[in-house]
């Protein structure tokens, strides 16, 4: 099974007649595996990797450290599935460290996340504190790396 998910995670286009001829299993094999896979909540979805900048150059993408005030009995896990619910939000983790959840976010403009930030997330009661980070530019996402438009030339600095 690990094989499979493997192989699926590098690239979920692959079908399971491919999947068969790699792993020296038959296509019913591999079928029932992924199905198996699927029931069990393994695996959760197939998603393509897209860069919206070349498609969109209206979307903002935002990452947010939030520090909470765990509720007696509830830890922190009522609030982080409460956020979870928005629709801007893409993901949400519980982290050791210096706060508590990160969230990644996204939204058309600047504003528009400024503004989820303060109307959603900071006026929840177990919420003590936020810091937004904009993201500026990506170069690696889900181990894919984005196209850059001087690959290559990297700037020098003497000092």
């Amino acid at each position: 099974m690990r094989k499979v998910l493997e192989l699926l995670d590098k690239d979920c286009r692959l079908a399971a007649s491919e999947i068969a001829s790699m792993l020296d299993m038959t296509v019913a094999e591999v079928e029932e595996k992924i199905r198996k896979l699927e029931d069990e909540k393994i695996i959760l979805g197939y998603r393509p990797i897209i860069d919206w900048e070349k498609v969109d150059k209206e979307r903002i993408s935002a990452l947010i450290e939030i520090h909470i005030a765990p509720q007696q009995g509830q830890g922190f896990e009522r609030v982080a599935r409460r956020i979870s619910q928005y629709d801007e939000v893409e993901s949400v983790y519980l982290m050791s460290g210096g706060y508590d959840l990160f969230v990644s976010i996204r939204g058309k403009t600047l504003k528009e996340v400024a503004m989820f930030v303060a109307e959603k997330l900071a006026p929840l009661k177990e919420v003590t504190a936020t810091a937004t980070h904009f993201v500026l530019q990506k170069f690696k996402k889900h181990g894919v790396r984005f196209e850059q438009k001087d690959e290559g030339q990297e700037r020098l600095t003497i000092l």
